[in-house]
């Protein structure tokens, strides 16, 4: 038999599973990690934390496998957006910290871009907008901001290439994060735009030449780097690419059509279509399968599970500390006590907005929100107005993208360990919701490309995969009543919106 890794570099952790070519999960590793928020909506990480888990949680998958090193034939790695990328000197050495999606700092260069540029050529060659979310807004911060870290800086990689790079020694980046990267890259022709990077002030040299397919091999393993995880000299290394792209490989999605939303610490809601939307509402880029034909469209929430986190850290102490006396999970109770809530959190509505909002709002100085709370509300009726929140973000995305969705939605990321906040996400869209049955949606991704890419598999063999469990039907009379609430919950942000802007300024 032979095998496969895929290893997913996240936002909040990387993990690693080996899986045999069956579709069989046999060993898994996660090692987790904080986000640097060195200021007020700055979020930055140095590469080499996620370049020591990524060796941790493959080198530990490894071990508890079991499986002889010449059985594992190949390991695909995917990441978070990376942002700007990591920048690198002349020694492919880190300049600073990698200002990853979820930073915000980069407002003044927004603005200069829309002034000197214009929205309307940006769509026309990128097909996307912008916002301080895009990478190239965030280089051209560093640029204006930190001259001299700027003249150290011969390239950009993103973090799973850069992790790749430390691997093999070959440099490449796929097609979804050169999209990703926004106002620097064409969507037509599907390379670096000289015209856009002309105007900017961003050298050509600054990308990595070579711009591969998800299922593409990058180069084998070096002798040092096989010998510290364990594995074969040479053994290939497949490029992957975008996190939330590699989930939607993950759930089977190969084809022009459908609508899945991958929810982890953010939300990435998208339309894989063949035919591309030059809307400035959604972000787009090339996906992770058939990549010069295929696009991503997507919206969704910088904060989804980040926010129910930050809840569990901050408001739940008496339940971590019974996790950690060897009682149940913190997440199992406070699930448990918010499904005894009805629908709409007895009036309680949240804004998810706790780092500002990318698509569909585009607003950095949006502020997380609690409204309603009466002595009559418990920790219970709060946590499951945050789960609620979530939700009403995704039905947001979708009202986003448009009206031909498909039957159902396919749903991923770490939400779909929650009963109940599966049922809630079906009963607030109002669509019928499947999710997979293991929770290694990006990871299994990266092993179908690594299949693919090896030769071990081929799409078909993939499509047989029992990845997906059965539909959640929305209920009826809770669709009706998260009608109403949706409505409050889009009128709460327009009334509010100006008072952010003010609490941004005052704070």
């Amino acid at each position: 038999m032979n095998y496969l890794l895929g290893t997913d570099i996240g936002t909040s952790g990387t993990k690693t599973i080996l899986m045999d070519t069956d579709g069989n999960l046999i060993a898994q590793d996660l090692q987790e990690y904080d986000v640097l928020t060195p200021k007020p909506l700055w979020a930055e990480q140095w590469p080499d934390v996620w370049l020591q888990a990524a060796i941790s949680s493959i080198k530990n998958t490894v071990q508890k496998s079991g499986i002889p090193a010449e059985n594992i034939r190949g390991l695909a790695i995917s990441g978070l957006y990376g942002g700007s990328g990591i920048p690198l000197d002349e020694r492919m050495e880190p300049v600073r910290p990698c200002m990853i999606w979820m930073d915000r700092r980069a407002e003044a260069e927004t603005k200069w871009v829309l002034d000197t540029i214009g929205e309307e050529k940006l769509l026309e060659i990128t097909h996307n907008g912008a916002d301080p979310y895009y990478g190239y807004t965030k280089i051209l911060w560093m640029k204006n901001n930190e001259p001299e870290n700027w003249k150290k800086t011969k390239l950009f990689l993103p973090p799973n290439d850069y992790v790749i790079y430390k691997l093999t020694g070959e440099i490449a980046i796929d097609y979804s994060s050169a999209g990703n990267i926004g106002g620097i890259f064409d969507m037509n022709s599907r390379t670096w735009s000289k015209e856009m990077m002309d105007k900017m002030g961003i050298p050509l040299s600054m990308m990595p030449e070579k711009i591969v397919e998800s299922t593409d091999i990058v180069g084998g393993l070096m002798k040092e780097a096989a010998v510290e995880l364990g594995l074969s000299e040479g053994m290939p290394v497949i490029a992957s690419g975008i996190d939330c792209g590699a989930a939607n490989i993950g759930l089977g999605v190969f084809e022009s059509g459908i609508y899945a939303a991958a929810i982890g610490t953010s939300m990435c809601a998208a339309l894989i279509s063949d035919k591309p939307v030059k809307g400035k509402d959604l972000i787009v880029w090339p996906y992770l399968y058939d990549a010069k034909k295929l696009s991503y469209h997507f919206a969704g929430g910088a904060t989804a599970g980040a926010i129910v986190k930050w809840f569990r850290q901050t408001m739940c102490q008496f339940e971590i500390e019974q996790e950690k006396a060897g009682g149940k999970n913190a997440y199992d109770i406070l699930n448990e006590q918010a499904a005894n809530i009805p629908a709409g959190s007895e009036g309680l509505i949240v804004l998810p907005y706790f780092m500002g909002e990318r698509s569909p709002i585009w607003d950095s100085d949006a502020k997380g929100t609690i409204v309603g709370l009466s002595l009559a509300h418990s920790k219970a009726h709060i946590y499951r107005a945050f789960l609620e929140a979530v939700a009403f973000s995704l039905r947001d995305a979708m009202e986003a993208t448009g009206e031909n969705l498909g039957e159902y939605i396919l749903l991923a990321g770490g939400v779909t360990k929650s009963k109940l906040w599966r049922q809630i996400f079906a009963d607030v869209t109002g669509y019928p919701v499947v999710c997979p049955v293991h929770d290694v949606e990006a990871n299994m991704g990266d092993v179908m490309l690594a299949g693919i890419g090896t030769g071990l598999l081929s799409y078909e063999d993939v499509k047989k995969w029992q990845v997906l469990d059965e539909k959640i039907m929305p209920n009826k009379e809770n669709h009706e009543k998260y009608n109403d609430y949706y409505k409050v919950y889009k009128s709460i942000y327009q009334n509010l919106k100006q008072d952010m802007k003010t609490l941004t300024k005052l704070s």
